[in-house]
């Protein structure tokens, strides 16, 4: 608006200039002063003369408008181009990093995944190899039908089985308790009726699962042998000893047990893992009570931390316990009781 109104007053006094010289002219042919055709004429040059000057003064503006505008243009390219150049830099010193993270890559980190991975297909590839003949040789010893099912994954593998088969074999246990059901307990009943003799009673605190597991024994012809019993999580409570409060934890309801006297073997592998902190440390304090003099305690999974430390809780609060380890896929520890 304000631009609009000085053109409009430039303007403005442009005419009143033209209008005064016509009048001026007029005036003096009125007079006789200047013929009318002179005084036409010098009004014509007049014109002419305002319209080249118009157009020059036009010319100066536009001038100098285009001269701003080269300036503003040229300021406006060199601060492009700077930008473009630190922008290039930084690319570069992008690039930079990047090549040198790579190199150390290359140079460190690669050689030490591959390392790590050969170790680990290595350790994977010996313990396929472990599982696989500890399965033949349980299916050469034990002669059982022919589908069986599977071991290893959330089932016991065949190395720790092969152990409790082995011990059934040398100690013919006429009681054997195994705390969790399954696949397990379809090869341990095998064992048994392959050592003469024994009784099998699974805990399984899930009822589907417990009537998954019966299916299966019925299946392979071991229900004189194997019992899968219902146990259902429920509190137990530890005692309080020494500087220990009493506690409480779920565990197997301990109703299920109280008929078993004389365990010769038990097989700790369960309750699952997600059921508690240490949640297989019950058995001990529940199950060897009940358990013969010379019965033999195995613990699966004993290389887990949680398994750890409750087999270190059960060597400290139960003296006449001694532990050892048995290679295993996932770790095996063997308790036995010593004389005091």
């Amino acid at each position: 608006m304000r631009f609009l109104r000085s053109r409009l007053k430039q303007v403005a006094a442009v005419l009143a200039a033209a209008a005064a010289g016509v009048a001026v002219l007029a005036a003096l042919a009125a007079t006789g002063v200047l013929s009318w055709e002179g005084a036409v004429l010098l009004a014509g040059l007049g014109a002419v003369g305002a319209a080249v000057a118009g157009n020059a003064w036009l010319t100066v503006r536009l001038t100098r408008r285009v001269s701003t505008l080269d300036r503003r243009i040229d300021a406006s390219a060199r601060t492009v181009s700077e930008a473009i150049g630190t922008d290039r830099m930084e690319i570069v010193k992008s690039l930079d990093g990047a090549r040198n993270e790579l190199k150390r890559v290359r140079a460190q980190t690669l050689p030490k995944v591959s390392a790590e991975m050969a170790k680990a297909v290595n350790l994977q590839g010996r313990n396929d190899y472990e599982q696989q003949v500890a399965w033949n040789e349980l299916r050469d010893f034990l002669r059982p039908a022919p589908f069986m099912p599977s071991l290893r994954g959330w089932a016991a593998s065949p190395d720790v089985m092969r152990l409790l088969v082995r011990l059934i074999d040398e100690r013919r246990p006429k009681l054997v308790v195994e705390c969790g059901s399954g696949a397990s307990s379809v090869w341990l009943g095998y064992a048994l009726r392959r050592s003469g003799g024994g009784r099998l009673i699974a805990l399984e605190h899930d009822e589907r699962y417990a009537e998954l597991s019966r299916q299966l024994v019925r299946d392979h012809g071991l229900d004189d042998i194997v019992e899968v019993r219902h146990a259902p999580l429920t509190e137990w409570t530890h005692p309080a000893g020494g500087d220990e409060p009493a506690r409480t934890q779920p565990w197997y309801d301990t109703t299920a047990v109280e008929d078993l006297h004389d365990i010769g073997l038990v097989f700790i592998d369960g309750p699952p893992e997600a059921t508690a902190a240490e949640a297989r440390y019950p058995a001990v304090p529940v199950l060897m009570p009940r358990c013969a003099p010379d019965a033999v305690l195995v613990l699966d999974d004993a290389a887990r931390p949680d398994e750890r430390s409750i087999s270190e809780r059960w060597v400290a609060d139960f003296p006449e316990l001694s532990a050892r380890d048995e290679a295993a896929e996932k770790g095996a520890r063997v308790f036995t009781r010593t004389a005091l």
